[in-house]
């Protein structure tokens, strides 16, 4: 019992699962059924209905999410305050709709944050706001006096933009003994009137009649359209015109040239004579005439106007032939229109990202487009595609709408910036396309870490070194940007204790490798991959001291600055773009390093004059001599020292150890920094017109060794008290 007690348990809980996995296709399903009914001719601003209620989203969220209206015609707009939708603009059903017993307007609501797309249908209802009218106000129709009783005269059908109970329904004629009203039904369900002769006509009794017709539609009150009929009594001409058929169809290409021939219609006449002469004219109101053109003699009927599918897919046109004795008879014709493939495809976008971040998951949305063809059939319809090779591909949604979404990893840098371009084409035979480009800029996450420029670093130090001396460099970089790319050094492991570690060695925790020198700076006006610089160092004046970032144009030193290394340097950079052929442009850095900003004034004064290498030559031999000539002084001082130390009274070497022996211990700057130099300097950096740039560094005066002051000064005694009681050496 136990065990089909669980099991009755957990069939509630099964179905309740599966009841919240199918809830979002529900939702999507519902969300497709909404729709609204309103009378045409609404007020502005009259409430359709609350449509944040109906999609089942907060009123709150509808400012974060953009809730909007995306239509070529605004007719509805969106209150942001209560989710009502509003008619924004005069909605007129025989406009939109013409004669379609059923009139909706489709709607498309887009909404962001997350990006979605609602289908919402706006029935329009037709209300009774257009009368009955006839073509003309006045008809002249001329009839025999021999015509026989019960013959039938088709007059001119009236017109009703309404459309349902509100269109036209019956036709009413004045009282005349002579004529009767009959109205029978036509192709394409609409009525049309014909007089019925009652009683025959007597020319010369009465020659004329005058009749008046009344259309009515269905309305509450009815609203009715008149026009006037002249009926003059002829002589005798007993055949009216007959037409080779009552209904023409013709099927034409839509593009044709004007003056192209579209059909040519006959009518005969038993009669003779005047009365067998016929005369071809339309009466087809609108804008039938303003298209094509009729030869009233021959009934040949030819383009007038280039004729255009996509604004008229089909003409009808009445034709009457009316021979000389005044008999008439009338014929349709339907002129169909063949689509061409005249039309490109066009990309909207409706909702567009400028940059994503570089570890964003595939499948994350870009944007949001839609595509539209004016053309029908296959050539409307449409294929969308990337012909570039990039991590992105486009997804299908609904009534041709697309996303376009990630398709791979992003790498920033690797590639920084994409230029996508979504090609629509369609299936006309040949298709046509268009294309619209977006360009996505990928932002930088910490996904790099730094990287040394070598696994293990050996470094030889001489004893007794002096304290806050450079003894090893170290260089390591981040490709990534901004904060996620500066790198900071610091001690993390040794064989001795942290506290005796800081004792010895310590590391800059900014510079560890290069001390930033200066930054080039290059603009170009191009954009996109005509704008990828990259910086070179083309000459320099001691190659390998300094080093250029490729991208970020940033000159900073590859290893410690030494004795020997000159005070003035001189570096040729070159900035090239990405373009074909590339394009590059070059400027001359003069870098000088001095204690203080007046030693270096009369070198920023005469910086254009090149140094001389022979100049230098020389001062390095006698740099050289000098030091070989020290080293040689200092061995034969020592030599006579211990030769007198051997041979002479205690007292007497007590004076000499004395005054030999006396000395101060190395001191040590407290303020040291730690870095490439030993001491703290300042980056001055100069300027001319010619893209030549000087910088020099100048010790800071707070952080000279106040010890150096006292060394001097102990040297200065030693060397007194030496001369005083060794005079002879």
């Amino acid at each position: 019992m136990g065990t089909r007690a669980k099991q009755r348990s957990r069939t509630p809980r099964r179905w309740q699962v599966l009841f919240l996995f199918l809830l979002p296709l529900f939702c999507g399903a519902l969300s497709e059924q909404i729709r609204y009914s309103i009378p045409e001719e609404m007020a502005r601003g009259s409430v359709v209905g609350n449509l944040a209620k109906d999609l089942g989203l907060r009123v709150r969220d509808l400012l974060t999410r953009n809730l909007r209206v995306s239509a070529e015609k605004q007719y509805f707009a969106i209150n942001t305050e209560n989710g009502n939708l509003l008619a924004s603009d005069r909605i007129d059903r025989e406009s939109l709709c013409a004669q379609n017993p059923v009139c909706v307007v489709p709607l498309e609501i887009v909404a962001e944050n997350p990006l979605n797309v609602f289908h919402v249908n706006v029935m329009i209802e037709d209300i009774n706001d257009n009368p009955p009218h006839f073509p003309q106000n006045s008809t002249v129709l001329q009839i025999n006096e021999f015509a026989t009783p019960r013959a039938r005269f088709e007059l001119e059908s009236a017109i009703d933009a309404d459309v349902g109970p509100h269109s036209l329904q019956s036709y009413q004629l004045s009282y005349n003994e002579h004529f009767s009203l009959m109205v029978k039904d036509k192709a394409e369900g609409k009525n049309a009137p014909e007089l019925v002769l009652e009683r025959p006509l007597d020319r010369e009794q009465q020659s004329s009649h005058l009749l008046v017709l009344t259309a009515v539609d269905g309305g509450d009150p009815v609203r009715t359209g008149t026009t006037q009929i002249r009926i003059e009594v002829t002589d005798a001409n007993d055949n009216a015109p007959v037409f080779s058929q009552d209904v023409y169809r013709v099927s034409l290409p839509e593009n044709l040239p004007p003056g192209t021939s579209v059909l040519k219609v006959t009518a005969t006449d038993q009669d003779e004579g005047i009365n067998a002469e016929i005369r071809y004219s339309f009466k087809t109101p609108g804008d039938v005439g303003s298209m094509f053109t009729l030869d009233h003699q021959s009934g040949e009927i030819k383009s007038k106007n280039p004729i255009d599918f996509e604004i008229s897919s089909s003409y009808t046109i009445i034709m009457e032939a009316k021979d000389g004795g005044g008999m008439a008879t009338k014929c349709k014709i339907i002129l169909e229109i063949l689509d061409e493939n005249d039309n490109a495809p066009e990309v909207v976008f409706t909702s567009v990202s400028s940059s994503i971040t570089e570890d964003a998951e595939p499948g994350t949305v870009i944007a949001l487009f839609k595509t539209h063809d004016k053309d029908s059939g296959e050539n409307g319809e449409i294929i969308c595609l990337i012909k570039e090779d990039v991590p992105f591909r486009i997804q299908s949604s609904a009534n041709n709408y697309y996303k376009l979404v990630t398709d791979g990893a992003l790498d920033r840098e690797l590639t920084p910036e994409y230029n996508v371009t979504i090609t629509a084409i369609d299936r006309g035979k040949p298709p046509l396309s268009s294309s619209r480009s977006v360009t996505l800029y990928i932002r930088d996450v910490n996904d790099n870490a730094p990287v040394f420029q070598q696994s293990a670093y050996l470094v030889h130090v001489p004893e007794n070194n002096p304290p806050g001396a450079s003894i090893a460099q170290v260089s390591a970089s981040d490709p990534d940007l901004g904060p996620n790319g500066q790198v900071s050094y610091s001690i993390v492991a040794s064989d001795l204790e942290p506290r005796a570690l800081s004792s010895y060695v310590s590391v800059s925790a900014h510079s560890g490798p290069g001390y930033l020198v200066t930054k080039v700076v290059a603009v170009d006006a191009d954009s996109g991959h005509n704008a990828w610089l990259s910086y070179h160092v083309l000459q320099a004046s001691e190659p390998g001291l300094f080093s250029l970032g490729l991208r970020t144009g940033e000159v900073r030193t590859a290893r410690a600055l030494g004795d020997r290394d000159s005070a003035r340097q001189r570096l040729l950079v070159a900035v090239r773009d990405g373009g074909q052929p590339p394009l590059s442009a070059t400027a001359t850095l003069h870098l000088i390093f001095a204690d203080s900003v007046q030693e270096v004034l009369p070198d920023l004064n005469d910086h254009h004059t090149p140094s001389d290498p022979q100049a230098e030559l020389q001062f390095y031999l006698v740099v050289a001599l000098a030091l070989i000539s020290v080293l040689f002084l200092l061995a034969v001082i020592l030599a006579i020292a211990v030769r007198l130390r051997r041979s002479s009274s205690l007292a007497t070497w007590r004076c000499f150890q004395h005054s030999l022996c006396t000395k101060t211990g190395p001191g040590i700057s407290p303020n040291y920094n730690e870095g490439t130099l030993p001491y703290s300097y300042n980056m001055h950096v100069a300027s001319d017109s010619q893209k030549t740039m000087f910088n020099f560094l100048s010790m800071t005066p707070e952080m000279v060794p106040p010890q150096d002051l006292s060394n001097e000064a102990s040297s200065i005694a030693n060397l007194r008290i030496y001369e005083k009681f060794c005079p002879n050496l």
